[in-house]
């Protein structure tokens, strides 16, 4: 292959930040992935990426768009995942489905983040957490080429592991005490501002030392799926109790070479449950002074028709990025948010 194929154009203002070479890898990485789903019959789906609603959680924030509809000025938002909409896909046609798709996340810059992404996710119904960990793993041997070993690691286990206490007994003091430890100073998650809730500060300290203690750590050697994470980063997954008698989240987590690919969960099939989580993510957004998010209100209706399943969403630009040893997004991308 040519220079000018295998290097950025960088002395052109207009020129991509990915090489041509890695634009073919990235075409290749998609085709496999079809091929994947094909021969398990898994149906491939499109879905808006505008919708009426927008996500509450309070980590991930919908980018707005302004429309006209039927001569009526509104609010629409741009989805953080294609989940909801292929939640109503599945629970009307009860078959396994994937998307890979573009998906927009408001003020994530980074080596690892961009505004605009792209994803796959896919729901198997009748699918455990176990059987959907599995079809990754043979997702991954299939677009690795060869035969894949995953780790299974318990969040507990690896927050012992690499900051040394046990994250779902340890008091506030503590974490906040091992925060400053390891010198992860600036942050303060105990004033009334950041959160009222002995929960809300007890998630932001374990958020703050697991991803800068432990992520790091995570899949070096093998890809390793963290699995058990505690009950407050259950979002849309369903909760169950562990061998130590502790609630946990039914999810799970891939990381390789220290980053995050995949996020899995065992899906929550309640409307009322899920209009609950929705309220309080609200409740709590208010607290950090962010604007309230329109509830999905078709996904509440599904999620009570919604059948036993599993589902799991792949930041398809951070595998390439892991596949290929990039160290930013900027290598497997056209053009970062910031030169679109």
């Amino acid at each position: 292959m040519s220079k000018a194929n295998s290097q950025p154009l960088s002395n052109l203002s207009y020129a991509p930040t990915m090489t041509f070479a890695m634009a073919q890898q990235r075409a290749k990485l998609m085709s496999v992935i079809r091929q994947f789903f094909a021969m398990r019959q898994v149906l491939e789906v499109q879905t808006p990426l505008l919708s009426q609603a927008g996500n509450t959680d309070t980590f991930l924030q919908s980018v707005a768009a302004q429309v006209t509809y039927q001569d009526k000025p509104c609010t629409y938002y741009l989805h953080t995942s294609p989940e909801f909409a292929m939640k109503r896909l599945l629970a009307s046609w009860q078959v396994p489905i994937y998307q890979i798709c573009p998906v927009f996340r408001d003020n994530e810059i980074g080596a690892r983040h961009n505004i605009e992404f792209t994803m796959l996710e896919w729901y198997q119904p009748n699918y455990s957490l176990d059987g959907l960990a599995a079809e990754l793993g043979e997702l991954l041997e299939m677009v690795y080429g060869h035969p894949i070993i995953m780790s299974h690691y318990r969040y507990v286990d690896a927050f012992m592991d690499f900051v040394g206490i046990h994250p779902l007994t340890a008091s506030l003091a503590a974490l906040q005490a091992v925060a400053e430890d390891k010198d992860l100073i600036g942050f303060d998650f105990n004033s009334a501002e950041s959160c009222d809730s002995e929960q809300d500060r007890r998630q932001s300290w374990l958020d703050l030392l697991f991803s800068h203690a432990v992520e790091p750590n995570l899949g070096h050697d093998l890809p390793t799926l963290i699995i058990e994470y505690p009950p407050a980063t259950a979002a849309l997954a369903k909760t169950a109790i562990d061998k130590e008698g502790n609630k946990v989240a039914k999810r799970f987590e891939l990381y390789i070479k220290g980053i995050e690919i995949a996020n899995a969960y065992d899906e929550l099939a309640d409307g009322q449950a899920l209009r609950e989580r929705f309220e309080q993510d609200n409740k709590l957004r208010g607290r950090h002074n962010l604007p309230q998010m329109p509830i999905d209100e078709h996904l509440i209706a599904a999620s009570d028709d919604l059948i036993p399943c599993s589902g799991i969403a792949v930041g398809l630009d951070r595998l390439l990025m892991v596949l290929t040893d990039a160290t930013s997004l900027e290598e497997v991308i056209s053009f970062p948010s910031g030169s679109a």
